[in-house]
C-alpha cells in the first residue's frame, strides 16, 4: 500500500469537487445571492490551499500503478472527505447549523440517498439548492464509474459480472481501463441529464428546477426544490417524464452503450435488464390495480401514480407525488418489498441490486434440484454466461453482511426511541440509498428529529452501503493493514 499514491488521487478528486464548487457560486452571483458566496469561496481556498500542501508532499510518490489496497483507501476516503467538503456551504452560509446535520445532507448527495434534515426547502437560496442537487448528480456519475470501471477488479460482493461487460478496452491495470471506460460512461450520463432538462422545460418547469430534478433522476438521488417533491408540480407530464428518466437511471449504464452502438442482442439476453423489468411492470400493476380499487376513480391516474413510487422505490430514487402511506396496506407491502432489492448493477440505484438477487435466487432453485439428483450438476447460467462458485460465495457473503448491517442499524436507531417499522425503514433506506421510508421517515417526513449520534450512524450507513459494504469494512480488517 502507498499513502502518498492515495492521497495525491483525493487530492485531484478535491480539486475537481472545488470547481464543480464554483458553479454554485455562479448561480449565486446570478440570482444575486451574495451572502452565499462566501460560503462556497471559503471551502475552495482553503481546500486548495491545503491540496497544494499535499501535492507537494506527494510530488515524489513514484509512477506506480495503485494496489488493490490503494483502491479501497481511495474509495472509501474520496467518498468521506468530498462529503466533508460539500457540507461546508451548508454550515457556513447558515442553511444547516449543526455541521453533524450538514454532513448528512452532504453525504445524502454524494451517495446518491436524498434522505433530508431539512424542513424548509424553497425559502433556501438557489445556489444552495443547486449544490445540494448537484452532489447528487456527481456522486450518481462516481458510482457509476465506480461499479463498472473499479470495484469489479477489486472483487468486490459479485460483480465481476459487470466486468465482462463493461465497455472500453480490457487492460489488467486500473488507470487505463477507468479512463476509457469513464469517458464512455460520462457521454452517456450527460445526454441523459440534457434530454431530460429539456423535457422537463417543456412541460412548463423553469431551467434551475428542471436541472435540479435531472440531477436527482439521473442519480436515482431524489433531492427536490420543492418541500413536497414532485408532486408540487401536479402534472401528469412532468411524472411520467420522470418516471421513465428513473427506469433508465436503474438500468446498467452499460447497456446504454451497447445500445448506443447498435448491440441490441445483450438488451434481449441480459438476465439482469429482464428481471429488472419485470419487476417494476410486476409491481406496477399490482399497485396501480389495488389504488383503483380503493383510492383513484381513474385507472390511467392510478397507473400515473403506481408507475412513479415504483420507480423511486425500485431505483431507489426517493422522489414522492403522493403520500404512499395513505395507500392500502398491500400497496405499503410491495414498496417495502421494493426496498430490498435496488436498481442493476453499473446503474446509479443503491440496493442489494437486481443481479445479486437473480443470482441467489437461481442458486436456491439449484440447491433444490441437487436434493432430487445429488450427483447430477446444474450449472448456474446468467445472460448466457456461466457463473462460478467463487461469485455466488461472494454474492451469498454480502447479502449475509448487508442484512447483518441492517439489523445492527436498527437497533442503534431503535435507541432513540422510534417505533420497530420507523427504524427498520430508517435503516433500510440509508443503507439502500432510497431516502423516505415509513413512519417518522416516511414520504412526508425527514430525519431532523433523530440525536446526533443516530444522524452518525445513518451517515456511515449511507457510504458504506453506496460503495458496496466491502469496501468499507475491509479497512476495519487487521489483515488490510499488514505488508
Amino acid at each position: 500500500m502507498n499513502p502518498k499514491i492515495v492521497l495525491r488521487i483525493i487530492s485531484y478528486l478535491l480539486l475537481i469537487l472545488c470547481a464543480f464548487m464554483l458553479t454554485a457560486v455562479a448561480v449565486a452571483l446570478y440570482f444575486r445571492e451574495f451572502a452565499v458566496v462566501p460560503a462556497f469561496m471559503v471551502p475552495v481556498a482553503l481546500t486548495v490551499v491545503i491540496v497544494g500542501l499535499f501535492l507537494l508532499v506527494t510530488r515524489n510518490s513514484g509512477r506506480s500503478q495503485p494496489s488493490f489496497k490503494d483502491g479501497f483507501l481511495f474509495v472509501s476516503g474520496g467518498w468521506a472527505l468530498a462529503a466533508a467538503l460539500g457540507a461546508l456551504p451548508f454550515y457556513l452560509s447558515g442553511t444547516i447549523p449543526s455541521y453533524c446535520d450538514a454532513y448528512f445532507e452532504s453525504i445524502s448527495g454524494f451517495t446518491t440517498t436524498g434522505a433530508s434534515i431539512l424542513t424548509e426547502i424553497q425559502s433556501l437560496p438557489r445556489a444552495i439548492l443547486f449544490w445540494r442537487s448537484l452532489t447528487h448528480w456527481l456522486g450518481g456519475m462516481g458510482i457509476v464509474v465506480l461499479t463498472v470501471a473499479i470495484l469489479p477488479l477489486l472483487g468486490v460482493g459479485g460483480l465481476q459480472l459487470v466486468k465482462a461487460e463493461a465497455p472500453g478496452p480490457t487492460v489488467d491495470k486500473i488507470t487505463p481501463r477507468i479512463a476509457e471506460t469513464a469517458k464512455y460512461l460520462w457521454y452517456i450520463y450527460l445526454g441523459m441529464t440534457i434530454v431530460e432538462t429539456l423535457l422537463l422545460m417543456g412541460g412548463g418547469m423553469g431551467f434551475l428546477d428542471a436541472l435540479t430534478h435531472t440531477f436527482g433522476t439521473v442519480a436515482t438521488g431524489g433531492f427536490s426544490t420543492m418541500n413536497i417533491s414532485v408532486a408540487h408540480f401536479d402534472s401528469a407530464y412532468i411524472d411520467w417524464v420522470i418516471t421513465f428518466f428513473m427506469v433508465i437511471a436503474g438500468m446498467n449504464f452499460v447497456l446504454h452503450f451497447r445500445l448506443l452502438t447498435g448491440n441490441l442482442q445483450n438488451l434481449f439476453v441480459n438476465t439482469e435488464l429482464k428481471a429488472y423489468l419485470l419487476i417494476f411492470f410486476t409491481a406496477t400493476l399490482m399497485i396501480a390495480g389495488k389504488l383503483h380499487l380503493e383510492v383513484y376513480q381513474s385507472f390511467t391516474e392510478a397507473l400515473r401514480y403506481s408507475a412513479f413510487q415504483v420507480a423511486s422505490i425500485l431505483t431507489t430514487t426517493g422522489f414522492a407525488t403522493a403520500d404512499y402511506e395513505k395507500w392500502p396496506y398491500m400497496a405499503q407491502a410491495i414498496l417495502l418489498l421494493l426496498m430490498f432489492v435496488g436498481g442493476c448493477s453499473g446503474s446509479t440505484g443503491g440496493g442489494i441490486k437486481v443481479i445479486r438477487i437473480v443470482t441467489l435466487f437461481k442458486q436456491a432453485v439449484n440447491e433444490m434440484k441437487y436434493l432430487i439428483h445429488p450427483k447430477a450438476v446444474f450449472p448456474l447460467r446468467f445472460s448466457g454466461q456461466v457463473v462460478g462458485k467463487t461469485i455466488v460465495y461472494a454474492i451469498s457473503g454480502f447479502f449475509f453482511l448487508y442484512i447483518t448491517i441492517l439489523l445492527l442499524v436498527t437497533f442503534a436507531v431503535s435507541l432513540a426511541g422510534v417505533d420497530l417499522l420507523s427504524a427498520l425503514t430508517a435503516a433500510l433506506a440509508t443503507l439502500g440509498n432510497i431516502g423516505p421510508g415509513f413512519g417518522v421517515v416516511g414520504p412526508t417526513k425527514n430525519y431532523a428529529h433523530f440525536p446526533d449520534f443516530v444522524k452518525w450512524v445513518l451517515s456511515f450507513a449511507m457510504m458504506a452501503g453506496r460503495l458496496e459494504l466491502y469496501t468499507v469494512f475491509v479497512l476495519f480488517t487487521p489483515m488490510f493493514w499488514r505488508r
